[in-house]
Order: C-alpha cells, then sequence, then structure tokens
C-alpha cells in the first residue's frame, strides 16, 4: 500500500467510453491519470456510433433494463445500480447537452450527435489533468512495466518501444469488432499469456448469411423489411417473438430485430451448424384474417396481385414468398396462408467478426476479483474487454460507462486496502 502522499498513478489503456469515463473517476478521486490509446485520437469507434443518431441508453422501466444483460446481469448489476440510465443522462446534461427520449423509448442527445458529446467531455478530462498519448499501442509488460510501441520525437509513428510505470491499470480496449477503429483483440494472447482465463472473442449484435438465390439477391438486396415479427428459440429451446424491422443484404439478413435476436442465433448456429427462424411478414393481422383474404376468389388476377390487392404483400416481401416456398406451395391458399405467417428462413452462419457492432467472450467473469485481475493484481479491466454482451438501443454503452467507473473505483480502493487475488 502505498502513502497516501504519495501520487497515485493510474495508466488508462484504452480511450473509449469505458476507458475515459475510468480516467474521469480516477482523476475525481485525486489520481495522477494517463490515457493511452492506439489511435491518433480517442472515441474513435464512439464517434461512427454516433453518426446515425447517437443513441446513450434507454428510458425503460429499470427492473426491465437490468434483464437485457441475460446470463451476466448479476455481475453486471451493481456496476448499473452504481451508474444506471438516469445517471447517463445526467452526466450528458452536466457537458451542457440536453436530451430527449424517442418513440422507442431510446435516449438521445437534442442534436443526435456523438461529436458535440465527445468534443466537451474531452476538454472536462484535459481540464482535470488527464494526459492524453496517443498512438501507443500496447504490447503488454516487461520487467514489471507497460510496454507501449510509440511515435518518435517527429512523431513517426510506430518508431520506438516505450516502457511506462504505473502504479495501477485499467484496461479498456474493447472487443473485437471494427477493427480499423482501434478495437481489435490483440489483447486477448496478451492477457491469456499472464494466466487470465478468457474467452474466445465471438460477434455479437451482428448480420447473419442466408445463401439466397442470385435472382432474389439482385433483385432485393439493401430492401428493409417494415413491420414484421421474427420467431426464434431462445437458450432453452423455447419459441421468442420479437416485432421491428430488419435489411435483407447481398448475402444474408442484418439490422436492429436481427441485432436483438443474435445471441441466441449464434449460439445455436455454433451448437447445431444452422438455425431457423420464422418470419411473420404481417404481425397486425390474425392468421385468420390472413387465411381469409388469401383465400377469397381472385379470378383471372394472378396470386402475386392477390395478395398486393388484398393484404398489401408487395416488394421483398412478395419476394421471400417465392424465395422460400416451392411453386405448389405459392399456389396453395392454405399453405401460403401459413406461410405468410411463419416462413421458415434458415441462416447459415453469422457475419464476420470485424463487420459486428460489438462482441462476446473476452475476460471471464471468474478471472475477477470486481474488476481487477485475479491473475495480475493491480490491473483492472472495463467496458467489452469482459465476457458480457446486450442488444443496441443504449444498453452496450450504458454498460461501458459503468464499468469503466467501477473499474476506477475498484482500483481507488485497491490503492487503500490492496485486494488479494483470489
Amino acid at each position: 500500500m502505498q502513502s497516501s502522499l504519495t501520487p497515485f498513478r493510474v495508466a488508462v489503456i484504452g480511450g473509449g467510453p469505458a476507458g475515459l469515463m475510468a480516467a474521469q473517476t480516477l482523476a475525481q478521486g485525486g489520481a495522477r491519470v494517463d490515457v493511452y490509446d492506439a489511435m491518433a485520437s480517442v472515441g474513435r469507434k464512439f464517434l461512427l456510433a454516433g453518426r446515425s443518431g447517437m443513441n446513450i441508453t434507454h428510458a425503460e422501466d429499470y427492473g426491465n433494463f437490468v434483464t437485457r444483460y441475460g446470463k451476466s446481469v448479476d455481475a453486471l448489476r451493481p456496476m448499473l445500480d452504481a451508474f444506471g440510465p438516469q445517471d447517463v443522462r445526467e452526466f450528458v446534461h452536466g457537458l451542457g447537452l440536453e436530451t430527449f427520449v424517442g418513440t422507442s423509448g431510446r435516449v438521445f442527445p437534442t442534436d443526435m450527435k456523438a461529436a458535440p458529446l465527445l468534443r466537451a467531455w474531452l476538454h472536462r478530462l484535459r481540464e482535470s489533468g488527464i494526459g492524453f498519448h496517443m498512438r501507443h499501442r500496447w504490447l503488454g509488460w516487461q520487467d514489471g512495466a507497460l510496454r507501449f510501441c510509440a511515435p518518435d520525437e517527429d512523431g513517426n509513428p510506430a518508431a520506438r518501444e516505450l516502457l511506462v510505470r504505473a502504479d495501477a491499470v485499467v484496461l479498456a480496449l474493447g472487443g473485437g469488432s471494427w477493427a480499423r477503429l482501434g478495437s481489435d483483440g490483440a489483447w486477448l494472447p496478451l492477457l491469456a499469456a499472464r494466466g487470465v482465463e478468457v474467452a474466445p472473442l465471438a460477434p455479437a449484435n451482428c448480420g447473419f448469411d442466408v445463401d439466397w438465390s442470385a435472382h432474389f439477391s439482385s433483385r432485393h438486396a439493401g430492401e428493409p423489411l417494415m413491420t414484421v415479427a421474427v420467431i426464434a428459440r431462445d437458450a432453452q429451446g423455447q419459441e421468442m417473438r420479437k416485432q421491428g424491422q430488419f435489411v435483407v443484404t447481398q448475402g444474408g439478413v442484418e439490422g436492429s430485430l436481427i441485432y436483438a435476436l443474435s445471441a441466441a442465433l449464434r449460439d445455436q448456429i455454433a451448437a447445431e451448424g444452422s438455425t431457423t427462424i420464422w418470419l411473420d411478414l404481417l404481425p397486425d393481422l390474425s392468421a385468420q384474417r390472413v387465411a381469409d383474404e388469401v383465400a377469397r376468389p381472385r379470378g383471372a388476377r394472378s396470386m402475386a396481385s392477390h395478395l398486393q390487392s388484398r393484404l398489401g404483400i408487395k416488394g421483398v416481401k412478395a419476394g421471400l414468398l417465392r424465395e422460400c416456398l416451392s411453386k405448389q406451395q405459392f399456389s396453395d391458399a392454405a399453405q401460403l396462408a401459413r406461410a405468410i405467417k411463419r416462413l421458415p428462413l434458415r441462416l447459415s452462419r453469422p457475419r464476420p467478426i470485424d463487420e459486428a457492432i460489438s462482441t462476446a467472450g473476452g475476460v471471464r467473469w471468474e478471472a475477477l476479483q470486481g474488476t481487477m485481475l485475479s491473475a495480475v493484481p493491480g490491473v483492472f479491466v472495463a467496458g467489452e474487454m469482459i465476457d458480457w454482451e446486450a442488444p443496441t438501443g443504449g444498453y452496450l454503452l450504458t454498460a461501458c460507462f459503468a464499468s469503466g467507473i467501477a473499474a476506477a473505483r475498484d482500483a481507488l480502493a485497491w490503492r487503500a486496502t490492496p485486494l488479494t487475488p483470489g
């Protein structure tokens, strides 16, 4: 344990939301903080995620909110209890930005952008004395010091190796998606070599491959499926149903409705080689209403014209029926009506991890004492490095903030009374 008169030096490695929140909390606790990041600037993934609207958290009932973290809810709940959705909003308000709740319950800054939030936050962090060291790629440890590949004095990237000593370390290096923005998973073998138990990284909030015909793909790739429901199996094999929208891609499906189910679908494919979902193309109509409309006399009209006239099925929805049904099934009114309400679609594989919005896997909860690595005392982890996942909708960002604060508080507590591993 250090004397309280000695500056407590903490290195935060990773300049995403979890790392920045850890740095802020440490500085508020009196630590001398330096942030290291491999990229030219911090928050790269944060900024890109905010280009289509900066979703910071979700306004649903907190009891429902915490369930979105699945099997990790028990481990994450103390962190979220300490810094939850309302705390996220108050943090943003404290930076001088207002927020609003969208129709889906998602919470956004009023201007919908990430850049003003990040600028205001970084201004505050620099004012608090936090140092920032860009283009510093962490390479592990050497003789108890942190080893970095860093620019030289002339700014030439990756020109030299640098050793940095710190009293404690917070690792917030992200998962393995969007590697071009800095989260490349290169830390996994570094921790495994120190005896840290890690799970392989896997795509989360990801799209899936479907073996479309060339005809269907050429006609419908990029088209959204609006107001549909997906029926899938959960981890216990029970059916679950979610309504929303997703997009047909050149080779599969992606979008918010698919992402919400991706953890279960990914795990089923890993166990079984593929999985099947069922599409309800008209979720607002009962099965009986659909059957009645399909069975109405159509005269000389084609079945396709009949479906468009009676049920509004056209475009990509009509294309899906043609793609997934045989000619005989499409011509049979009873089978066609059933397929409109429950159209089977086989998913063959998740899209590559670098295309995913986030990742599962990483440091197992069992390898942690609080947020400290049991195998490496004085090293704390936060954010997507830990083995948890959540759907989009503000859940990911909220837990990254909360875990960054938890790691910082654990580090400050460790300084006062070092935790013992195990």
